[in-house]
C-alpha cells in the first residue's frame, strides 16, 4: 500500500467479514492490494487474526483491521502479528485522532511499546535494528469520517500526528446526517470535498468504499487514493443467486427433453 501511494497510485481493497484461509490468496490473485479484516461489526478471535497476518504475507497482500479498539497495546499486537495497518471507526475528534496515532507509531512519532519479535519484524530474525523506523514508515493508520462532528474537525482530524488516511463510512455518516446514502446528495458531497482538500493540504490519503467503476472514476479524479469494492459478503450474496439460476436452468432443460432419447 505504502509503495503505491508514495507512486501516486491507487490502493485496491477488499474486505473481509468471515474467517477464510484462502480469501487473501484469491484476493492477491484478481489484483487487489489489501485486504480489510472488520472486526468492527464481526467477531474475530485473536488466533484468527494472527493466522491471517502471515496468509496475508504468504499472498504478498498486505492486511489491514478494521477495530474499533482503543487500547495502545490491543492495537500494537494487531500489528505485530502482521497487520500492515488500522482502520479505525466512528473517530470524533482531532484528539482521539492523536491518540491513535500515539498508540500504533513509535516514538519519536508516538508511544508504541517495542517487541521486534513478531512477525511484523519477522521474528527478530535479522535483529531489531531499524524496525522502529520502518514500521513508522510502512504501518497505515486511516480513520473514518462517518460522523457530523468529524465533518466538522475534518482538517484538525488530518493533522493529527500519526494518521494517515481519511475514509468515509457513507452509511454511518448519511444515517447521521438524515439523507440517503447517495454521493449525489449534496451534504454528503459537501463532506467529501472538505475531507479531500484536508487531506491535500497535509498530504495524506484518502478515499472510501465505491459501489460502480463511474463512482471510483469519480473518486479518482477528486484525488482519492483508498478504494474499496467488494468482499466475501458481497461475492455469497451475488453468487449463490447465479449458481442457483445454473441449476434452475437445467433442470428446466432436463424437463424438456426425452428421456429416452435425449432429444427434445
Amino acid at each position: 500500500m505504502r509503495r503505491r501511494l508514495r507512486s501516486g497510485e491507487p490502493v485496491r481493497l477488499a474486505f473481509l467479514y468471515y474467517p477464510n484461509d484462502m480469501f487473501a490468496r484469491h484476493a492477491a490473485a484478481a489484483g487487489f492490494d489489501a485486504v480489510c479484516v472488520d472486526a468492527e461489526h464481526n467477531e474475530w478471535a485473536p488466533r484468527e487474526i494472527k493466522r491471517l497476518g502471515a496468509l496475508h504475507r504468504l499472498a504478498g497482500i498486505d492486511c489491514l483491521v478494521r477495530t474499533g479498539a482503543r487500547n495502545p497495546t490491543d492495537l500494537a499486537r494487531l500489528l505485530e502479528d502482521g497487520a500492515a495497518g488500522i482502520i479505525a471507526p466512528l473517530i470524533g475528534s482531532a484528539a482521539e485522532a492523536a491518540a491513535l496515532g500515539q498508540a500504533v507509531k513509535f516514538p519519536p512519532l508516538g508511544r508504541r511499546g517495542m517487541d521486534g519479535a513478531g512477525l511484523d519484524n519477522d521474528f527478530a530474525v535479522g535483529g531489531a535494528r531499524g524496525y522502529a523506523a520502518a514500521a513508522n514508515a510502512e504501518t497505515l493508520l486511516v480513520v473514518q469520517i462517518e460522523t457530523p462532528e468529524a465533518v466538522e474537525e475534518v482538517e484538525a482530524i488530518a493533522a493529527a500526528p500519526g494518521v494517515d488516511g481519511l475514509f468515509f463510512g457513507l452509511g454511518d455518516l448519511s444515517l447521521r446526517l438524515g439523507c440517503e446514502p447517495d454521493w449525489r446528495e449534496p451534504r454528503l458531497a459537501q463532506a467529501r470535498t472538505r475531507a479531500a482538500a484536508a487531506a491535500q493540504r497535509r498530504g495524506i490519503a484518502w478515499g472510501g468504499v465505491v459501489g460502480s467503476a463511474a463512482d471510483t472514476a469519480t473518486f479518482l479524479r477528486l484525488g482519492a487514493r483508498l478504494l474499496a469494492h467488494g468482499s466475501d459478503f458481497g461475492a455469497v450474496r451475488t453468487m449463490l443467486p447465479v449458481f442457483s439460476r445454473v441449476l434452475a436452468d437445467g433442470i428446466v432443460q432436463a424437463g424438456a427433453m426425452n428421456p429416452e432419447d435425449g432429444q427434445a
